[in-house]
């Protein structure tokens, strides 16, 4: 009787532990990756010469070992995958309230550029780097240095699953061209990021939910010897 009490109560903590960690895991791994869906009612252009029509798309973060963000673009019901981009990271003075695409300015006739996409609420965001001849045309008209990455390293990739197309994006090298046609490493382009108090999300961190876990855990313990003792 006493064991079958005592197997008893540690189930029901681990249950009850289990049950906290498994939603806020989830929650993260949804946060991270930013899917986000958007509406063009225009035709635009995508770094690797591909003009994709107006119509709904879904963005979102690929997870790569490098720590470079790479963008990937689908078909609304993301059966298709339209692109898969290299960016830079990228910062607003204010957060917006909404997600937030912004655009190359392009010569008259031709289709708009995606310059960068922010998240609504946070400053960060991505800036899209561009094959090195149309980062030159687009610092020209737009007068602003643009990051760009050799054509050497532009993945032809129709499928997620071209992992060495997107190993290719991972460890390309990424710089800048100016208006003048001048190539120059990113950090002479840009502005350096301003620092910010590294925190993250409270669906981020399983820190907090592991330590009321291992609370429960001890506590179960301690009413564990005690059940013990007074079955003895």
């Amino acid at each position: 009787m006493n064991r079958f009490k005592i197997a008893i109560a540690f189930a029901a903590t681990f249950v009850v532990a289990m049950l906290l960690i498994v939603p806020v895991m989830k929650a993260g791994n949804d946060a991270w990756n930013k899917r986000t869906t958007m509406v063009f009612t225009q035709p635009f252009e995508v770094p690797g010469g591909q003009t994709l029509p107006a119509g709904t798309y879904v963005f979102k973060l690929l997870d790569s070992p490098f720590d470079r963000d790479i963008v990937q673009v689908f078909s609304a019901d993301q059966n298709t995958l339209y692109a898969t981009i290299l960016a830079i990271p990228d910062r607003r003075l204010e957060p917006g309230d909404k997600t937030i695409m912004l655009f190359q300015e392009r010569a008259t006739g031709q289709p708009q550029a995606i310059k960068a996409w922010f998240h609504p609420g946070e400053r960060g965001g991505h800036e899209f780097v561009y094959p090195h001849q149309k980062a030159v045309e687009i610092a020209k008209v737009t007068n602003q240095p643009v990051p760009f990455l050799p054509n050497d390293y532009l993945p032809q990739v129709t499928e997620p699953t071209q992992k060495p197309a997107v190993t290719q994006l991972e460890q390309a090298p990424i710089k800048a061209v100016e208006p003048s046609g001048k190539e120059v490493e990113v950090a002479e382009a840009f502005l350096p990021l301003p620092q910010q108090p590294a925190t993250l999300p409270k669906t981020a961190s399983l820190m907090p939910l592991l330590a009321l876990t291992g609370m429960f855990i001890l506590a179960a313990g301690i009413a564990i010897r005690v059940l013990a003792k007074q079955e003895d």
